[in-house]
């Protein structure tokens, strides 16, 4: 019932010496544990009802080491061993994630900086067409109040008033 490919996919290549001390009772979905060990699910309530029971994702059926036979202790030792060794396994593949994850920021960064610089270029050339349309506004109103007072009245001869 100790099968190490039931509790995780990095697991499959563990020994399964060590992998016999643990009974799993739960799977555990919501950790990925990368130890066989008991979970520590502490229950912390201030209210006056029962705490259940933690949920277990495996029980310890013996201990981890005996230190009587050379046997045991060097299939603790194994056990050890393949643990530090997916330890390294895990970090490297968090690091390289890490490292991906920070590359993908850094690009998003740099595109952001780029429309950030595109979107200002364009306001300020909307702004200027903006500012030459008022200046052409204001020089045909001058223009059109100049010629209005050009214009005079041909039964009255007065000039005509904008």
């Amino acid at each position: 019932m100790a099968s190490s490919s039931s509790t995780s996919s990095l697991m499959s290549s563990r020994p399964m010496d060590s992998s016999s001390r643990y009974r799993p009772v739960v799977p555990d979905h919501h950790q990925h544990r990368q130890f066989g060990g008991p979970s520590l699910d502490l229950q912390l309530s201030i209210s006056v009802g029962t705490i259940q029971a933690p949920s277990t994702c495996c029980v310890l059926t013996g201990p981890i080491c005996d230190f009587s036979d050379a046997k045991t202790d060097s299939s603790c030792v194994e056990a050890l061993k393949w643990q530090a060794a997916e330890q390294i396994k895990l970090a490297a593949v968090e690091k390289a994630y890490a490292e991906r994850v920070r590359e993908l920021t850094r690009r998003e960064m740099e595109l952001a900086q780029s429309e950030f610089a595109k979107a200002r270029h364009m306001w300020q050339r909307a702004r200027e067409e903006v500012e030459k349309a008022e200046r052409m506004k204001e020089k045909a109103t001058g223009k059109i109040d100049s010629t209005c007072m050009e214009i005079t009245c041909q039964s009255c001869r007065q000039r005509l008033k904008p």
